[in-house]
């Protein structure tokens, strides 16, 4: 009798539908949203070059090759003015560019929601 009276109480009970009315007839929903946004970047540039070494000049003669580590320079017509000119620059950077920026943003979104029954 015991188990009769739980069955019943497991299976008893009628299920029915409700039916909702909502309270509103129409109406409308507004959002806005900032959103801000900071990026702090660096940047770093190195040019790097090979070794150089150039001559010039005028009413000079170089004593040998001049790729030679032991060249010497002559005159070449004694008594008229000469110029000699030599630039030399070692394999390595030439240059370094440093760039530091900060970039900052805004944005805004606002919606707009309109609903009726």
């Amino acid at each position: 009798m015991k188990h009769a009276i739980l069955v019943l109480l497991l299976f008893g009970g009628s299920a029915s539908a409700q039916s909702i009315t909502p309270a509103f007839t129409q109406g409308s929903m507004q959002a806005t949203t900032t959103t801000t946004q900071t990026i702090e970047e660096t940047i770093a540039h190195e040019v790097f070059g090979s070794k150089v070494t150039s001559y010039s000049g005028e009413n000079v003669t170089p004593s040998s090759d001049i790729l030679n580590s032991t060249t010497t320079w002559s005159i070449t017509t004694a008594g008229d003015p000469w110029t000699l000119e030599i630039t030399e620059r070692a394999a390595g950077i030439v240059e370094t560019i440093d760039i530091d920026r900060t970039i900052e943003t805004e944005s805004t979104t606002t919606s707009l929601s309109v609903f009726s029954q």
